[in-house]
């Protein structure tokens, strides 16, 4: 969400920003609605200071028997007060114009954002690691995980439908693992505080993080008007609204591992095999609360955090700088983790960091007193994912398969998985 003000004081800027994300000016249309809404708080101000005048000359004119001053001026006041009536509405809805207009406007990119119209714009940063060759044809997880008896969508299917699926003894205990290592690491050597935080949401929550307006079609809301998490930034970096926090206390860096719920409005014929674009999966994610000064710098390492994950479980992974084209709403700036699946001889995405400056905090009104003094400042935000879990162990079955259809266990899980060392086909019950 845009400060109106700076939208007048940085026009240009604004509409520069709006054009590098492939949309048309909207910095002159937002301000003549603020000229409206201007104009019209002035009308409203002047008739409430000429009410107030007019009724105490009311009185006076009582005082010195003035009925026909009296009357006049009752009459003004009536009239006064279907003027003001008529005010207060339109400022009302002048407000509400202006603030439906603000909430759908995305994040403005920083300067260091390459331009692009989609993912072909994106850049590589860094490619960490070499796939490994194999020796066989490699399969894709869906056909591993079918082939151990561990992994079966059409259970899923006559559950819950398309889009699910039932893991079974060791996937689902790798699962497990997985989410335990990746929140152990995060706590343990990067600082972050474990969070279980609620994953059904109210409406000024997906707000908070600019899920809502414009999202809506991507998320599950329940019959009593809760918002299932599509990602478990929502509750995190809500954890910050309508507070003001001493600088101190900054940064402030917060995980959790919690299922995540997604629509997947428009994805119709994408990844309809397997478990890559489910509308249940879990993920362990990480927030960050920072300064602006900050920020930056924050992103860079939230990204890296993110990054030891794959590099411990010895998955090859490549880091891509997002163009305007393809960052979120929210973000300035975006680094997206692709891991490489031998499956599919490509590489697929596996986490976001964004940083999205001030954009959050407007909504939720999130600021913190800087230890200087003064006025309270809002914060900036970063989430990333640390990493998504389900996919995680897609990479895992993928790079770690055997020409048997076993899958060797990375060492950094084994402690997790009581010491085994490799997943085999289920026996027959």
């Amino acid at each position: 969400m845009f400060d109106i003000k700076w939208i007048r004081d940085n026009a240009e800027a604004f509409d520069d920003g709006l054009k590098r994300r492939g949309l048309a000016p909207q910095a002159a249309a937002v301000i003549a609605l603020d000229d409206k809404r201007r104009a019209t708080l002035t009308t409203l101000q002047d008739a409430q200071s000429r009410r107030n005048a007019a009724s105490k000359e009311i009185g006076k004119a009582k005082a010195i028997k003035d009925e026909a001053t009296a009357a006049r001026l009752m009459a003004e006041v009536a009239e006064l007060k279907d003027v003001i009536a008529k005010g207060e509405d339109d400022e009302r809805r002048l407000d509400a114009d202006i603030k439906s207009v603000l909430e759908v406007i995305p994040n403005l990119p920083r300067a260091d954002v390459p331009e692009g119209a989609d993912e072909t714009g994106n850049v590589e940063v860094r490619k960490v690691g070499t796939p490994a060759r194999f020796d066989f044809a490699p399969k894709q997880h869906f056909e591993i995980g079918e082939a151990l008896g561990l992994m079966d969508f059409e259970a899923a299917q006559k559950i819950s439908g398309a889009r699910f699926v039932v893991l079974k003894g060791a996937l689902a205990r790798l699962e497990r693992a997985l989410a335990n290592f990746m929140l152990d690491l995060h706590t343990g050597e990067f600082g972050y505080t474990e969070v279980n935080p609620p994953i059904l949401v109210k409406d000024q929550a997906a707000y908070g993080t600019a899920q809502l307006p414009k999202f809506a079609e991507d998320l599950f809301k329940t019959t009593n008007d809760f918002w299932l998490l599509p990602t478990a930034e929502i509750s995190l970096t809500n954890l910050v609204r309508e507070q003001i926090i001493d600088e101190a206390q900054l940064p402030m860096r917060v995980t959790a591992w919690t299922p995540c719920f997604r629509s997947e409005a428009g994805a119709a014929g994408k990844d309809t095999r397997g478990m890559i674009r489910q509308h249940q999966f879990s993920k362990v994610e990480l927030v960050s609360i920072t300064t602006p000064e900050e920020s930056l710098e924050e992103h860079e390492r939230m990204t890296g955090c993110a990054e030891e994950i794959l590099k411990r479980l010895g998955l090859p992974f490549r880091t891509m700088l997002l163009c305007t084209g393809d960052m979120g709403f929210a973000s300035q700036k975006t680094y997206d983790i692709e891991v490489w699946l031998p499956g599919q001889n490509t590489y697929r995405e596996i986490s976001s960091c964004s940083v999205c400056g001030d954009f959050q905090a407007r909504r939720m009104d999130a600021r913190y007193r800087s230890k200087d003094g003064g006025k309270p400042i809002y914060v900036h935000t970063l989430n990333g994912s640390g990493l998504a879990v389900g996919r995680t162990l897609i990479a895992v079955l993928e790079n770690y398969q055997q020409a048997d259809g076993s899958v060797i266990i990375p060492d950094v899980l084994r402690p997790y998985m009581g010491g085994m060392t490799k997943i085999t086909a289920a026996k027959s019950p």
